[in-house]
């Protein structure tokens, strides 16, 4: 990893998704093989990190049996992924001052990849930009992405004082570099959002038992 950044790194699960496809279940607890899409993201996303967060909206005691430290959005309105990784920023800032990143993922990614963190910060380097996203299939996946801490309170502007929700747009007011990953066998980042999601989720935990 450039610059030996995984010390630096606080890596953070958005949580906050209702999952109205999925009957209102929370998408991180769905098994996929023989663990939860939340397992299988830590065994994948928690060692490239110095620190795992989850952010969460509605009552964060329903993962208090995951042993993480659960951080809540303080935004009104339901403000989205922005909301969690604001909460995470300024986690970081209160109780890890040495951490100078977080990367964001999304808890229902089961096949996360394992030098994501290393990519994303090369990524950044090479392109000469403060912030970089994952993408695959030419699409950018903007939650999946690397965020400097010194940003929390230009995004605590740009959502309460702008309203502003979208990620990539606040993203792209500060320079975003991309890093791209090939979908062959699959995407590494397929997201479950239907009941359809999980069937497919699970044949390609079974075709490819390491992914």
């Amino acid at each position: 990893m450039p610059g030996g950044f995984a010390n630096k790194t606080l890596g953070v699960v958005l949580a906050g998704g209702v999952g109205r496809r999925m009957g209102g279940v929370d998408k991180s607890r769905i098994r996929i093989g023989d663990a939860t899409i939340l397992s299988r993201l830590r065994e994948r996303f928690e060692p490239q990190c110095a620190k795992l967060l989850l952010s969460a909206n509605g009552d964060t005691a329903r993962f208090a049996d995951t042993d993480l430290v659960v951080v809540a959005d303080d935004e009104a309105d339901n403000a989205g992924p922005l909301a969690g990784i604001l909460a995470a920023l300024d986690w970081s800032a209160r109780h890890a001052p040495e951490i100078d990143w977080i990367v964001s993922v999304p808890a229902d990614c089961p096949f996360l990849p394992r030098d994501l963190v290393a990519r994303l910060h090369q990524a950044r380097v090479d392109g000469g930009m403060p912030l970089a996203c994952a993408a695959s299939a030419q699409r950018l996946h903007p939650v999946i992405g690397l965020w400097p801490v010194a940003l929390r309170d230009d995004l605590r502007q740009a959502l309460r004082g702008e309203g502003l929700r979208k990620v990539e747009l606040w993203a792209a007011r500060h320079g975003i570099a991309r890093a791209a990953w090939p979908i062959a066998p699959f995407d590494p980042f397929f997201n479950v959002n239907t009941p359809d999601d999980v069937a497919k989720a699970n044949r390609i935990a079974a075709l490819f038992p390491e992914a």
